[in-house]
This record gives C-alpha cells, structure tokens and sequence, in this order.
C-alpha cells in the first residue's frame, strides 16, 4: 500500500466557532485533536450544549488510537464526556489541560475508566503510525500546544489556537525556533487557526492590559469586582499582583473561579502573595477600598456569581453604589442580550461598569492571532498545503484566499465538517464526505440526546402553542361520555367562539367515525387532530401543536 493517502476529516469547528474536533487517518489507525463543544444559538430551546455527531469514530472504533488535545477550552475539551461515553480511548494533554479534563469526567463519572497520558512540548510520543510533537504556543490559557505530526506521507501541523507573545506573564513564550526548525525540515500540510482572520496586524501581549487595570486600581476608593474568564489565568494573575500592589485583599467569588485558580496555583502557574487571599464570608470584615473581589459571569450566565451578585441574590458578593465592577472579557457573539441585562442591574446599583466598549482603553486582549502573525507562521511553516480550521465559513474562506496570495503554498483549500481531504506528497483534494453534525444534549447529561423532532416542536410550541382536545370514552360501550373538553396554552385567538365551534368539530369527528375507528385510539386520535388542524389553520392561520388526550372510564 505504498499509495495510501493520509485523510483529514473535520468533524466539528469547521462552518462554527466552538466544537472543535478533527479526525486524522492513515490505512487502519486515526487520531483525533481535540474534542469541543458548543454552546447553542437562541433558536435551540431548552438545549444546554452541542457535541459534534461521532458516528464516524463509533463506526470505526476500533480504529481509533486516542485523542489528543491542544489545549483546556471548553470549545476544545468539552464534548470529551460524551465521546468517552461511546469511545474508550486514551486522552493525550499536557498537565493543565489534563487538571481541567479530570474535573469533567470526574463529574460524569466516567474518571475511573479514562486513561489519561501526560504530554510536554518538545517531548515526542507515537500513536500507530503518527509520531506527534507537542510545541508551545500562547493562547488566553496556560500550557497550551501545537501538534506537529510526522505521518508516512509528510508533517502536517496543527496549531491549535494560538497567538505569538514572546513575553507572557509565566515566561513560557511561543517557540519561534521549533516552527522555524520544522520549516526547514519541510512541512506537507499546515493547519491553521482562523478566528481573527479579519483582524490586521498583531494581537497585543496579555501583559498589554496592566496598564489602564493598573490606573483603574488606583482610582477606585470602593469594592472592586473584577471579572473574567474563570480560564484566563494571566488575567487572574495580574489582578491578584495588581490587588497586592495597591494594597487589596483578594475574595474568590464563584465554582469556576475557584477551581480554576486552585488549579492553577497547585500547578505553580499562579503565584499568591501569602496573606492576600480571604474567604468571602470575611469580605465584611474589611473597609470597601482594602478588597477585591474576583468573581466569575462575564457571559451573564444565569446562575453565575456575577449576574446573581447584581440583583443582590448572592450571599457574599453585595454591590453596593460606588462599586466598580471591570469585566476583562470580550462578548461572545450570542450572550451580548445576557451581558447587557446583567450590566444594566449594575447600574441599577450605582456601581461604576468598566467593559470592553472600544471606549474603555485595553481592558481585554484576544488569545488568538491577527493576520500578520498568521501570515508569520505561514512563512516559517512554507507549507505545501493549507487548510484553515476554526471558524465559520467567510472565515475559513478568507484565510484561504489570505495564505494563497502569499504565493508561499502550493494549495490552500477550505474544507468543512464531514469532509474527507486526502492527501500525499504531490496532491491533496476532497473525496467525499461522511456523517458529521450536531449533538443537542439537554442538562449536560451525556444521556439526554435532544433529537431534531424535539427543537422542533419546543420552537413550534413557543411560536403558536398548543391545543388539547380531550374526550372521555366508556371503555365497556365504547360510547363518548361527554361532550369534548378543549384545553389550550400559548394559543392566540383562543376566544370562546372559536373553542366551542373545536368542540363542534371534533363531535362531528366522532360521529362520521365508525364503532371501529373509535375503538383504536391511535386512529380516532389523528383524525381529530387532522380535522382540527384544519379547523383552526383556516380560521386563524395558526399551527398550534394538538394533542387529543383520550380518558377512559
């Protein structure tokens, strides 16, 4: 088989942001990076996540030789309790992606059965016939890491997501010499993080922030709330440093929060001046102007810390007027009417909202790279091939076209979910494509599979409710006892007049039904639903959802 192609098959993060999961196969061995989730749109009701569809690695489970993660995201690690519940692979990470991993299955119960290999940048390991070499990038997070991935028909490297800070606050800076060093070797196919594909120039450092946090520290004479990804580690770090400079004790508000940092300093990625850190319960205990608190909801989750601080429901946390409350995030597409009803109660409490409006000077920095450092990347890399990844689809358009007109690759192709791009040393292209999609899971259960027929009717019942028509039939005579009683919620144009000519309908029904039809209720109940239906489609143009309920006595 010395013309085997190498086949790359995204299966989720390709069309989307979050989700991220791509398979990796050579003849009868595949690897897989990573395995995200997403959080659903507004019109996925009641949905609490989204996993990508793993029919293609249940399938060929055998086949499957381990997954292997860039980094602790939720976009990247998340869907890994629902693949391990079908899969029983091991799970390569470096330490901190692990530390976050072991709390998620650990709350799934699915720890005990899960193996767990450490891996470290620059320490090489071999699954089949893939040697992979983790490499250090910077991202948001800590201990994050490129794969680059000696396969029979070349290197591809994948870069997880990534930004170049050559100076990050844990002195664990992007390794220019390993990417350089595999440009040199050669690489066949490079695959790239596109996210901020429409951003030009660079992305600034994380230590770009300190400086206006560092004049709002100052300026503060009350409580000071500080808000962020409960992952942001950097940032978590400088706020601490920042407190103790200016003389603050530190309250860690909020479950995330907590086992982030926790983490976090076990692992030595945080260093706590001794003393600095009190229990919430002793925020009382000091004057407003000696105390920080860190908490988390910068998303204006529900039932975060934050969003129950600002309607004064949390039992530390108290805002009070002349607060200032600074969240050090970006607003993820989706949560802006979240953020802005959780900043609105702010106000409502006379705190002082510091947010990143474009107006408020560097509070936030993004964790991924701008054009020139992906345009960097691509000249140490010179890859034959390019394949965008993460994003959705006028991204992963644009970034194609951005590597083409560098007139450095071969061929940059964009690829989606379910796609199978083969490849060998003098060609790549699309062959075909296999089930790939999305998992809706309700109550982050890996359990509670939410079909489409489900969304389905949950939009249809906001939309125009539902009408229950319900008879009472003798089970001895199979006669109707009573006339039918009509039920509705959610129904506009549900007036007297209406529900008593559905009451009219749904007798006629029953008397142009023969003694048969009435004695198999499946039957008698799709034809009152059908003629309903009609009933009231012609009468209002309206689709309530019907449901005949038929009682025996």
């Amino acid at each position: 088989m010395a013309d085997a192609k190498l086949q790359i098959i995204p299966l989720g993060g390709l069309g989307e942001f979050g989700m991220n999961c791509l398979a990796i196969r050579y003849k009868d061995d595949i690897i897989v990076i990573d395995a995200g989730l997403m959080f659903p749109e507004s019109e996925l009701l009641g949905v609490d996540i989204v996993v990508p569809d793993i029919t293609y690695l249940v399938e060929n489970r055998e086949h499957v030789r381990g997954i292997v993660l860039t980094h602790g995201h939720e976009d990247h690690i998340g869907g890994l309790p629902w693949i391990l519940s079908e899969l029983n692979v091991p799970v390569y990470g470096t330490e901190f992606t692990l530390a976050y991993v072991e709390g998620k299955l650990e709350e799934h119960k699915l720890l005990d059965d899960t193996e767990l290999i450490e891996i470290a940048p620059g320490s090489k390991f071999s699954l089949g016939p893939f040697t992979i070499e983790p490499i250090r990038v910077t991202h948001s997070l800590v201990d994050c890491v490129a794969l680059a991935i000696d396969t029979p028909v070349g290197v591809i490297v994948h870069t997880g997501d990534f930004k170049i800070d050559l100076s990050p606050p844990d002195s664990k800076a992007f390794d220019l010499h390993k990417f350089a060093e595999y440009g040199q070797r050669g690489v066949l196919a490079l695959l790239q993080d596109s996210t901020n594909v429409d951003r030009p120039g660079y992305t600034p450092s994380e230590w770009s922030v300190k400086p206006r946090l560092d004049e709002l520290f100052s300026r503060t004479k009350k409580k000071l709330f500080f808000s962020c990804f409960s992952s942001s580690i950097y940032r978590i770090r400088i706020a601490i440093d920042l407190a103790h400079t200016h003389g603050r004790k530190v309250a860690i508000v909020g479950r995330s929060m907590v086992e982030s940092s926790e983490i976090a300093q076990d692992l030595g990625y945080l260093e706590v001046p001794p003393g600095i850190i009190i229990h919430p319960g002793q925020i009382a205990d000091y004057d407003p102007e000696e105390v920080m608190i860190l908490i988390s909801g910068t998303q204006g989750e529900p039932m975060s810390a934050l969003s129950r601080a600002a309607v004064d429901n949390h039992k530390h946390a108290r805002i009070l007027p002349g607060d200032t409350v600074v969240l050090s995030s970006r607003v993820i597409p989706g949560n802006e009417k979240s953020i802005f009803r959780v900043i609105d109660h702010l106000y409502r409490r006379d705190a002082h909202v510091i947010f990143d409006d474009g107006a408020s000077g560097l509070i936030h920095v993004s964790g991924h790279a701008s054009q020139e450092e992906q345009r960097l990347m691509i000249n140490l890399l010179r890859p034959k091939f390019f394949i965008p990844v993460h994003g959705d689809y006028r991204h992963l358009k644009k970034h194609a076209e951005m590597a083409q007109n560098m007139g450095v690759v071969d061929l940059a192709l964009v690829i989606e979910n379910g796609d199978v791009l083969e490849l060998d040393q003098d060609d790549a292209r699309k062959t075909g494509k296999i089930t790939a999609g999305r998992v809706c899971i309700d109550s982050g259960s890996t359990a509670d599979v939410v079909e489409d027929l489900v969304i389905r009717d949950r939009r249809h019942l906001s939309e125009d409710g539902f009408v229950l028509p319900i008879l009472t039939i003798n089970k001895l005579s199979g006669k109707v006892e009573r006339l039918p009683e009509i039920v509705s919620r959610g129904f506009v144009g549900a007036d007297q007049e209406l529900m008593e000519a559905a009451r009219n309908v749904v007798s006629q029904t029953l008397e142009n039904s023969s003694d048969e039809e009435k004695a198999d209720y499946g039957v008698i109940k799709e034809k009152i639903r059908i003629d309903l239906k009609r009933y009231i489609q012609k009468n209002t143009s309206r689709r309530p959802l019907i449901m005949p309920v038929i009682l025996e006595i």
